[in-house]
């Protein structure tokens, strides 16, 4: 390996993406703009839900209802009949519907209990869920005021106390956004580098390469720096976005965080310049890129789907995808903060795939046009 020739390469190298719009849009503005849709746009939250109430005009039940008008997960629409409301319910112009009988206000005042109907649209069933809890949070806090009036303890068999560790906001954006930094450090990997050989090979530039001094050291590595480079600078606007515009807590230290993302990114480089060695086509190379890497990054890493809910033999699949590990470690250090044990076991699996990939590709890669 030469120095002066490694310097060249390198060089070179950072020239081409200079001059390649589409390396700059992966890199710098993709992030940007996958950042802003998942931290803006897209939430696991239920809130503002179109909820519908049908209830008689008595006091009773239009104190209950207030909890729902006060409420910030609920949008309450009032109907005067249960008819209406299921029409709105089978329109979807509703969520839910809360139904309140005309003895509602009887029923209180001569047993002190009345039964409420609640129907909620179960399609989706993480939404219906949420719904539904809500809906029992504010019958529970009417049931507790009607108590503390009446000058009683509100009869509960068993008072459950909830403590919420980590991300006592309920939060999705702070569960979110740390885990989509693993997709956009895939892509910037894999996806680049996963063209970069291929690319030579299509432009004939590979050929004259070949006729050159340089060792096939001096070419992987003139490919891996400038993208690892351009990859941890891709991190550093993530984790600038995620702290300072999603306002999302950073509990761990840079160095660890910086530290498990430069192994994550030494694993998406290795595969990306695997996949450039094996397919000598830009488009072909692409399209396993994706396949191989983003697509089980975005569904089998922990990202938005839990691991646990999957069937065994999709978890035991799991165990082979590099972005479950980082995943693990980007969600721990931003909501939890240095654990150790969580930390040292997920890098460990990330320096064995790192190991692995990039020996393969050192294997595979000679020096000969064959």
């Amino acid at each position: 390996m030469n120095r002066m020739r490694l310097r060249g390469l390198i060089r070179k190298e950072f020239l081409q993406i200079m001059r390649d719009p589409s390396a700059i849009a992966i890199a710098v503005v993709l992030p940007f703009v996958l950042l802003l849709l998942f931290g803006y746009g897209v939430s696991l939250n239920a809130r503002r839900v179109p909820l519908a109430l049908v209830a008689p005009h008595s006091p009773q039940a239009q104190e209950l209802l207030g909890g729902f008008d006060h409420s910030p997960y609920f949008v309450p629409r009032r109907y005067a009949t249960m008819a209406a409301a299921t029409h709105a319910l089978v329109r979807r112009r509703v969520q839910g519907i809360v139904w309140l009988r005309s003895d509602f206000g009887r029923h209180v005042l001569a047993r002190g209990n009345a039964g409420i109907g609640v129907f909620v649209n179960g399609v989706d069933a993480n939404n219906a869920g949420l719904l539904e809890a809500y809906i029992r949070g504010v019958w529970l806090g009417w049931l507790s005021r009607q108590a503390q009036a009446q000058g009683s303890a509100l009869s509960v068999p068993v008072t459950v106390e909830q403590r919420i560790w980590f991300n006592a906001a309920l939060r999705s954006r702070n569960y979110l956004v740390p885990g989509l930094i693993a997709i956009v450090m895939t892509l910037i990997g894999a996806l680049l580098t996963a063209q970069v050989v291929s690319r030579e090979w299509e432009r004939g530039t590979m050929e004259a390469l070949m006729a050159t001094p340089v060792s096939m050291a001096d070419i992987l590595l003139s490919k891996l720096i400038p993208y690892f480079v351009l990859g941890m600078a891709g991190m550093a606007l993530s984790v600038a976005m995620a702290v300072w515009l999603f306002t999302v807590p950073l509990r761990g230290t840079l160095l660890v965080l910086f530290s498990a993302s430069g192994l994550f990114l030494l694993v998406a480089l290795g595969m990306g310049l695997l996949i450039s060695t094996v397919a000598k086509n830009q488009f072909i190379s692409a399209t396993i890129a994706i396949v191989t890497t983003f697509l089980p990054a975005f569904i089998l890493s922990g990202f938005i789907f839990d691991l646990n809910s999957m069937p065994w033999p999709v978890r035991l699949l799991t165990h082979i995808v590099a972005a479950r590990y980082f995943v693990a470690i980007l969600q721990t250090v931003f909501g939890a903060g240095d654990l150790w044990p969580v930390v040292l076991a997920n890098a460990a699996a990330l320096c064995v795939m790192a190991a692995f990939f990039l020996g393969l590709t050192w294997r595979l890669s000679r020096k000969r046009l064959d």
